[in-house]
C-alpha cells in the first residue's frame, strides 16, 4: 500500500446534485439550533454542561473512559488513580483547548495552522502522547492498523511527511475558501484533516473540534458550540468506513452525505438538550430567587451552571459571596433539594455537592422538577 495522495481542493468531481435535499434539511436544522444560541444571555456558562460532554465523548473515541460526573468531581478535589487520572487529564486538556480556540476567534481570527498546532500542543500536555513532539506536525511516516502493526499489516497510510506540509498549507487556504456550501465544507474540511493525519497522536480529537470552529469562522454559528462526537461515537464504524472509502474509492459524496446526517440528527437533538437547559435555567433563577431571597441569586445560578459538582469552597470563591452569607444559602438549596451531598465535610476538607437536575439534563436524562 502507498501513501495516499489526497485529492486538491475544492473538490473537482463532486456531484453536489445528489446533496441538495441533504443540504438544505442540514442547513434548516442548524440554523434554528443556532437560533437558541443567539437568545442565550451568556451561552459560555450555559453550555458548560455540553462543552464538558463534548470533551468526554470525543475523548471516549479514543479509547479513554471517563465520565462527565467524573472529570467533575475530580475538579472538585476527587482522586483517582492511574488510568483514570489520565483519561481525565486528556479530557481536561480537551476543554481547554475547546475554550482557547474559542477565545482566538471571538478576536476575530481566522482558523489558521498555527491555532492548529497551537490546540495540539494543549491536548498533548503531560498525557500519553506527550513524548510524540506536542504542537508540531510530523516529519516521519505513520500509518493506521491493528495495534502494533507494521506498515506492511496498515489499513491506511497517510501522505508522506515530504508532501505533508504542501498538503496543510492547501489545506489552510481552503479553510478560507468560500465553497458551494458551508456545511458540505465542514465535511470536506474535517475529511481532509484525518486523511493527512498531521501529528503523530491526537488527530481525531483535533479534527473533530475543527468542526464547530470552522462553521463558526463561516458564520453559520453565532458561538462555536457545535458539537458532532455524539453521532459520530454511536456511529463509529460507519463514521471510519465512511472516511476509508474516500481513501479507496475517492467517495465524498457518500462522506458528506453521512456528515450532513449527521449535522441533521445533532442538531435537532441539541435544539432538543439546549431549549430543556435554558429552561432549567429560567426555572432556577425564580427558584432560587425565592429560597433564598438574596441578592446574589444571578451568581448562584451561574455558579450551579458553570460547575455542577463543586466545593463549598470552590463556590465561595467562584460566587464571590462572603463566607458568613455562602454556607446559610447553600444550606437553603440542600433543604430544598436543588443541591445534594455527595461527600460531607470532614475536618477541614470541605463537602462535594451537586446539581442533579442539570448533570442529567446535559446527559439526556429526564429532569424531573424538584419535589
Amino acid at each position: 500500500m502507498k501513501p495516499y495522495h489526497p485529492e486538491s481542493l475544492p473538490l473537482a468531481n463532486l456531484d453536489q446534485g445528489k446533496l441538495i435535499t441533504l443540504v438544505s434539511e442540514a442547513s434548516a436544522a442548524l440554523a434554528t439550533y443556532n437560533g437558541l444560541l443567539q437568545a442565550m444571555i451568556n451561552p459560555a456558562v450555559m453550555l458548560s454542561p455540553l462543552t464538558n460532554q463534548e470533551a468526554v465523548l470525543s475523548s471516549r473515541i479514543e479509547g479513554t473512559q471517563a465520565t462527565v460526573e467524573e472529570v467533575l468531581e475530580h475538579e472538585a478535589g476527587q482522586k483517582y488513580e492511574g488510568q483514570k487520572e489520565q483519561d481525565i487529564q486528556e479530557i481536561l486538556n480537551y476543554r481547554k483547548a475547546m475554550v482557547l480556540a474559542r477565545e482566538w476567534l471571538a478576536e476575530g481570527r481566522q482558523v489558521t495552522l498555527g491555532l492548529i498546532r497551537t490546540l495540539h500542543h494543549l491536548l498533548m500536555d503531560s498525557v500519553r502522547g506527550q513524548g510524540k513532539e506536542p504542537g508540531q506536525f510530523r516529519k516521519e511516516q505513520n500509518w493506521i492498523g491493528p495495534p502494533g502493526c507494521a506498515i506492511e499489516q496498515a489499513t491506511f497510510i497517510p501522505p508522506s511527511p515530504l508532501q505533508l506540509l504542501d498538503h496543510l498549507q492547501a489545506l489552510e487556504v481552503y479553510l478560507n475558501f468560500n465553497d458551494f456550501d458551508p456545511l458540505s465544507q465542514t465535511a470536506i474540511v474535517h475529511a481532509q484533516f484525518e486523511l493527512l493525519h498531521p501529528f503523530k497522536d491526537g488527530n481525531g480529537r483535533i479534527g473533530r473540534l475543527l468542526i464547530p470552529l470552522f462553521l463558526y469562522s463561516k458564520k453559520r454559528l453565532s458561538e462555536p458550540m457545535f458539537y458532532l462526537s455524539s453521532y459520530l461515537e454511536a456511529h463509529r464504524e460507519e463514521y471510519y468506513a465512511r472516511l476509508k472509502a474516500i481513501s479507496t474509492e475517492r467517495d465524498w459524496t457518500g462522506w458528506i452525505a453521512f456528515f450532513l446526517n449527521a449535522i441533521i440528527h445533532q442538531a435537532r437533538g441539541n435544539h432538543n438538550r439546549v431549549s430543556i437547559i435554558m429552561a432549567l435555567h429560567e426555572e432556577m433563577k425564580h427558584q432560587i430567587r425565592e429560597i433564598t431571597h438574596s441578592q446574589h441569586s444571578a451568581q448562584i445560578v451561574d455558579a450551579l451552571f458553570d460547575r455542577p459538582i463543586f466545593r463549598t469552597s470552590d463556590f465561595i470563591e467562584r460566587t464571590g459571596i462572603p463566607k458568613p452569607s455562602a454556607h446559610p444559602l447553600i444550606r437553603q438549596l440542600l433543604q430544598a433539594g436543588i443541591l445534594t451531598t455527595l461527600r460531607k465535610q470532614a475536618g477541614r476538607k470541605p463537602a462535594t455537592l451537586a446539581f442533579p437536575r442539570l448533570i442529567n439534563a446535559a446527559e439526556g436524562r429526564d429532569v424531573l422538577p424538584n419535589s
